[in-house]
């Protein structure tokens, strides 16, 4: 009974102080044309599932579509942050750069090239090599998901004039 009491009066604490879950942004257009991905892009394949969740249209003709997410730059890498003194890695650093801005067909910036950075340290021992590759995986892949909500967020911040 007491535990219900305190179960209670926690989730009464986060409704009174303007908690909820984060939901779907919501988009201001109805077509969207995502445009300067390399080929079998995680982050275009990503952008495309969830903008299917919105009702919004993705066109690919930039020329019909009222908002163009053109992706200037896609990269990773991993550096080499810490080794031992016989020159063995012991950490990794994961990098993901994005480079992208947002237009309309007609060339008017609507959001002038953000520049998203993310990175992800590591650790590395060469006896857990196959296990340490699938958790860079799992590291670029968090990192992904990251960047999509955030395109996501800046997408629901645009509005178009008229």
């Amino acid at each position: 009974m007491q535990r219900r009491h305190l179960l209670l009066l926690g989730s009464a604490a986060l409704a009174g102080c303007g908690f909820e879950l984060r939901h779907e942004p919501v988009l201001s257009f109805q077509t969207l044309a995502l445009t300067g991905f390399p080929p079998e892009s995680p982050l275009a394949a990503g952008l495309k599932r969830q903008i299917k969740r919105t009702p919004v249209q993705l066109l690919d003709d930039p020329a019909r579509a009222q908002v163009v997410l053109e992706a200037t730059r896609e990269f990773r890498d991993r550096t080499v942050v810490a080794s031992t003194s016989v020159g063995q890695v012991r950490e990794f650093q994961l990098r993901l750069q994005f480079d992208y801005l947002i237009r309309t067909a007609a060339g008017e910036l609507l959001v002038p090239k953000v520049e998203l950075r993310l990175a992800r340290d590591m650790t590395y021992t060469e006896t857990w090599a196959l296990a340490k590759e699938q958790e860079a995986a799992n590291l670029y892949g968090a990192m992904h998901s990251d960047a999509i909500a955030q395109v996501m967020r800046r997408l629901a911040a645009v509005k178009l004039q008229g």
